[in-house]
């Protein structure tokens, strides 16, 4: 089976009027070649990812003087105890992307574009307007949970620094999930599977398991989000609504952190309690109807073109949303 060399020595693209599950079929899809290639991500994921994050704590701790040893500087570092941990966290899975990307274009031949929606190519205002969306819902959902328990104002030192970084970092993060678990493992997960909703729960329990030790309401939270953005990506035809809301939440929540009490606390979160969940999934799926609604408004393709217009090449622009 030839890899690096696509059939005619151009890519290929995905058959015509099928979901975003879809796109990876057709022309050379084989599961032998979707196995190989969601075992190629997984090891970017769980080799690349680590020795990133190593490789950049170890020049951090270089040029920063700390007199600590590096194992000491490390273990504070992950624990968002330093600017420089929450940077290079971030920044280590954000390799994702690429990753994600090269597996898409080397080993499926598809053009990245479709790994952002079915248009193909990010749709930019959609994605912003979803990101307002996730601003003013999840906001106010949290504000509401809070409601009559007071919120405690403790800025950490350096907060400014802080806040500028998860404002720099915390999208490149959350972005690079969203194309590893709702784009690409959706995709090939689709590839193989006749029923699309398979592939939409196996993600959502991968992302949850991926996240480590956590209590009970705390994988059902993580679970029921991979769910809502898995679903999202069906009904919107793309990744963008998934992107906002993840990037919102985790902006939100380092910052309300920095702001109350130190983002060691939310890194370091193995236990919530099921209101906080029940909470958390309330604010995801309002979030999750809005965008919906705004995908609808927008007119947004959710199917990839017809046969005629992906063999003239010709995007399909907006499109009245398909039955799902």
């Amino acid at each position: 089976m030839s890899v690096l060399v696509p059939p005619g020595g151009q890519l290929a693209p995905p058959p015509g009027c099928v979901d975003y599950t879809g796109v990876l079929r057709g022309a050379g899809a084989t599961p032998a070649r979707s196995v190989m290639g969601m075992v190629l991500a997984l090891a970017g994921y769980a080799l690349l990812v680590p020795l990133a994050l190593q490789g950049m704590l170890a020049v951090s701790h270089t040029l920063s003087g700390d007199q600590s040893s590096f194992a000491d500087y490390y273990r504070r570092a992950v624990a968002f105890e330093l600017p420089a941990g929450l940077v290079a966290s971030h920044l280590a899975l954000a390799l994702l992307i690429p990753v994600v990307f090269a597996v898409v274009r080397w080993v499926h031949w598809r053009d990245v574009r479709w790994l952002h929606s079915v248009q193909p190519g990010l749709r930019w205002r959609y994605l912003l307007a979803c990101g307002l969306a996730a601003v003013v819902v999840l906001n106010g959902v949290l504000w509401l949970s809070q409601a009559g328990s007071g919120w405690h104002y403790d800025p950490q030192q350096r907060v400014w620094l802080w806040l500028g970084l998860i404002v720099l970092t915390s999208p490149l993060q959350a972005a690079a999930e969203e194309y590893f678990f709702r784009g690409y493992l959706i995709q090939a997960m689709g590839s193989m599977l006749t029923n699309r909703w398979v592939a939409v729960v196996a993600t959502a329990l991968v992302f949850a398991l991926f996240h480590g030790v956590q209590n009970t309401a705390l994988f059902v939270d993580r679970f029921g989000f991979g769910l809502l953005a898995g679903a999202l990506v069906v009904f919107t035809g793309g990744i963008e609504a998934g992107i906002a809301a993840h990037v919102v939440n985790n902006i939100f929540a380092f910052g309300y952190a920095a702001l109350g009490g130190g983002v060691s606390q939310v890194r370091g979160v193995r236990a919530i309690t099921w209101t906080d969940a029940a909470f958390d999934l309330l604010g995801f799926l309002l979030v999750g109807l809005v965008s919906w609604w705004i995908a609808r408004r927008m007119n947004l393709a959710t199917r990839t073109p017809d046969e005629r217009d992906l063999a003239a090449d010709r995007p399909p622009g907006r499109g009245p949303a398909a039955s799902v």
